[in-house]
């Protein structure tokens, strides 16, 4: 199990200026991961501000609820409380496919005690997958030697994105990075483009 808090700036980008980001730096890492999200009919997560997920890559998986930090180091980006649990590729495939089948299963470990604590047992037992993305994760060192993340997400109806990461502890660090790749390759952060979550486009896109 891990806890950490998670503080990251994410930016919707065109798709040239994606690739001219892609280019431009040295890929630390790129691999492929499947994103499955699970809520209640009534939307109980998604109405308490938080969200769960699985996530297969592959050689390993998780599950993992996001929730709302009640004392945000500040305001501008993306801040949550993340829980994860490692899971194995066979546990994972085989609680995904329960729920393509609609056969209930629990949420274990730290993540179902999470949804033990905050979720009546109702919500718990009506759990069920809502939707689901695929990700081409791209890892490279920006400027600031600060990590910076490139997605090009797939959702269930053949919409596709492209999505500018930064994750850093530091949202000074954050913001000086971000500044400074908007002047690089000519693009402007926005309330359209800045903060929205894959989980909230997922749903918009879902079959």
């Amino acid at each position: 199990m891990s806890k950490n808090l998670e503080i990251e700036s994410k930016t919707l980008l065109d798709e040239e200026t994606y690739k001219k980001m892609r280019d431009a730096f040295t890929a630390k890492s790129d691999f492929i991961q499947k994103n499955y999200y699970f809520d209640t009919p009534d939307f109980d997560l998604k109405n308490s501000d938080a969200s769960l997920r699985i996530r297969i890559l592959v050689d390993h998986a998780e599950q993992t609820i996001k929730v709302k930090e009640n004392n945000p180091k500040e305001n501008k980006y993306s801040e949550r409380i993340e829980i994860n649990d490692l899971l194995s590729v066979a546990q994972a495939e085989q609680m995904t496919q329960s729920a393509y089948e609609g056969t209930f299963f629990l949420f274990g470990g730290d993540v179902g005690d999470y949804l033990q604590k905050h979720y009546s047992n109702k919500a718990i037992h009506s759990l069920k997958l809502i939707s689901w993305s695929q990700t081409r994760r791209i890892l490279a060192t920006g400027p600031e030697n600060c990590e910076l993340t490139l997605d090009l997400t797939e959702f269930p109806d053949g919409y596709y994105d492209f999505e500018l990461e930064i994750e850093n502890d530091d949202p000074a660090t954050i913001k000086k990075v971000l500044a400074e790749l908007e002047k690089q390759f000519n693009f402007k952060v926005n309330k359209e483009n800045t903060n929205q979550s894959k989980v909230q486009r997922a749903w918009e896109h879902k079959k």
